[in-house]
């Protein structure tokens, strides 16, 4: 049931409503099985503190820590939930593509392949596909997108919008499991110890960027096993990177399993003078995961999970009236996601496909 605050935001009245270009005859592909309430509350946790131990966490959440960790074992086979370690530097841009007919399919495939290529949605509107690329610099990116991406065979176009700065985060989303209470009681991450180094070896580091890269819950012990490194070491390390922002850790849940199933981006024009209001008004909507300040054509582009498909329309009115500035130029509703951060994502949804790591090469 919608709450009052979600009912408000989404029934602001709209004063100029653009026309909604995008089919409304839409099929959502949804598992058998939705999560119980107590995986929800689990991962609502781990969305806070994605390597809380289990034995910290299960006083709060009211089972016994091997309940926990059976239970998020069952989450990962399944696909269904994943944590993620986010090291924020280097560039990044979402990049629309268009495809010949017949080809979507096989350029997607190629496209999830691609290392630089963290997340691939397929889409309506004025793009048939949208990624997002990371790369060291905004050069790198240049380089991707015009011969790894403009080069495959299918492609008929690409648009770069250069983000310029994140105004909201998609690890700051919560699954909105725990009651205020219960989310202050669970464990933050713990801040480096006195006597360790300022600054993190690149041997370190490097290990670090290797396993979390593909699972945020890896345990010191195998990090330091695997790359021939003391656990002092990379705790120490990851403390470190962690308490200097040089590390995230983020933990997402399969959108067909939550009760949100409809996923749309918007790309808007607003004043530069709202781009920074829009980060408390991003906080308020509990339908918003992601907000860009890119370089393009457009300055904002706004990623939400919608419960209906007629909340893209109530949104878009809500929006254009909360910040009067704000235009919305275009819209895209996600047919599916076949990669997100590495994952390869399946038909309904789940990461059951495998993980290109962001260090390979590319075939």
């Amino acid at each position: 049931m919608r709450s009052e605050r979600d009912h408000n935001i989404m029934e602001v009245p709209c004063f100029q409503l653009m026309k909604l270009q995008l089919s409304v005859a839409i099929l959502f592909s949804m598992p058998e099985n939705m999560l119980d309430p107590l995986e929800e509350r689990l991962i609502h946790a781990l969305q806070i503190e994605g390597r809380a131990p289990w034995s910290e966490l299960a006083p709060m959440i009211g089972v016994d820590a091997v309940t926990l960790a059976r239970r998020w074992d069952s989450l990962r086979e399944r696909g269904l939930a994943w944590v993620t370690g986010i090291f924020p530097d280097g560039a990044s841009a979402l990049v629309d593509i268009t495809c010949k007919p017949q080809q979507t399919g096989e350029v997607a495939r190629q496209l999830a392949q691609i290392p630089e290529v963290m997340t691939l949605d397929h889409t309506s509107g004025g793009r048939d596909l949208l990624a997002t690329v990371l790369a060291d610099t905004p050069l790198s990116i240049w380089d991707t997108v015009t011969n790894r991406i403009g080069g495959l065979e299918g492609v008929r176009n690409t648009q770069t919008h250069l983000v310029t700065e994140v105004v909201m985060e998609a690890s700051d989303w919560r699954l909105r499991a725990l009651t205020p209470q219960e989310a202050a009681r669970v464990p933050r991450p713990r801040p480096p110890r006195a006597r360790a180094p300022r600054t993190v070896h690149p041997d370190v580091e490097a290990a670090l960027r290797h396993c979390l890269a593909e699972d945020g819950r890896r345990p010191v012990s195998r990090i330091a096993a695997e790359h021939g490194l003391s656990e002092q070491r990379v705790a120490d390390g990851l403390a470190r990177m962690r308490a200097d922002g040089m590390l995230r850790i983020r933990t997402d849940v399969a959108r067909t399993v939550t009760g949100w199933p409809v996923y749309a981006w918007y790309f808007m024009r607003t004043a530069a003078k709202h781009v920074q209001q829009m980060k408390g008004l991003m906080a308020k909507i509990p339908e918003a995961r992601t907000a860009l300040a890119v370089a393009s054509q457009y300055n904002l582009v706004v990623a939400v999970w919608l419960k209906e498909m007629s909340d893209v329309m109530r949104f878009e009115a809500a929006m254009e009236a909360a910040v009067p500035s704000a235009r919305i130029v275009d819209r895209s509703v996600v047919f599916r996601m076949s990669k997100h951060l590495g994952r390869l994502i399946d038909e309904q949804g789940a990461a059951t496909l495998g993980f290109v790591h962001p260090s390979s090469e590319s075939s």
